[in-house]
């Protein structure tokens, strides 16, 4: 029987597509602290900053050096082979899994090529940049349209399907991630409590060896078609 494989996604899956970190090494993106345009109070006090900063980031998803490298390709591979027991949950917002080819994803930090309406909550594709003039689609009036992204401070999307993909895994993997924010960083946990077999590839040395049964360092676009390989050769 196909296994059950749950993966968790991270920043390091996408930094060999071109794609710069939401957080760099120095806590700063384009020249500002993540608290000054990550969060509900930060878009109330300045929402024309916040604006900038995500039309910046989405224009930047747009570019046509923006690819998906080998390790999205991959995944989209595992998905091709083992159908709905495959789920991709991801803490990025941009959609390189979705142009490698994967469906199955859940966006728990949302979505950058999205916008939300902060009346109706109904989130809306939208490839292009807005700002507070922009008039909402599905109440028409300005102002009212944010960017499609879990802030901090706020919760996380589709908690209650991840508990369930998570409780049924044969086989959790998770790839690029630093493992140091909750909640998905107690994903592992809740995995192995319920049997199953944990793998971390990172191109970091692992933070917690004790929750893994299985680490692979080395840079995504390497060591997660490598171990995919591995893991379709076993059940085969």
């Amino acid at each position: 029987m196909k296994p059950s494989v749950v993966i968790l996604t991270g920043a390091g899956i996408s930094a060999e597509s071109g794609l710069k970190t939401f957080r760099d090494t120095d806590g700063l993106w384009e020249e500002h602290r993540v608290e000054e345009v990550a969060t509900p109070e930060a878009f109330h006090a300045n929402p024309e900053l916040v604006y900038r900063f995500y039309n910046l980031r989405r224009a930047q998803l747009r570019q046509a050096s923006v690819r998906p490298n080998a390790a999205h390709k991959a995944l989209a591979s595992l998905e091709s082979a083992l159908g709905d027991r495959c789920l991709i949950i991801t803490q990025n917002v941009d959609n390189l899994h979705e142009q490698a080819g994967s469906e199955r994803i859940l966006h728990m930090h949302g979505e950058l090529l999205s916008a939300r309406c902060s009346v109706t909550g109904r989130s809306y594709s939208y490839t292009e940049a807005f700002d507070a003039s922009t008039p909402c689609a599905c109440c028409s009036l300005p102002g009212t349209l944010r960017p499609d992204i879990v802030w901090f401070g706020e919760v996380p999307l589709y908690m209650d399907e991840i508990e369930n993909a998570l409780s049924g895994a044969d086989v959790f993997i998770a790839i690029g991630t630093s493992g140091q924010v909750y909640p998905a960083a107690g994903f592992v946990q809740v995995a192995k409590q319920y049997g199953a077999r944990t793998v971390e590839l990172n191109t970091e040395a692992p933070t917690r060896p004790d929750a893994f049964d299985d680490y692979r360092q080395g840079p995504a676009s390497e060591v997660v078609p490598a171990y995919i390989q591995t893991l379709l050769d076993e059940h085969k």
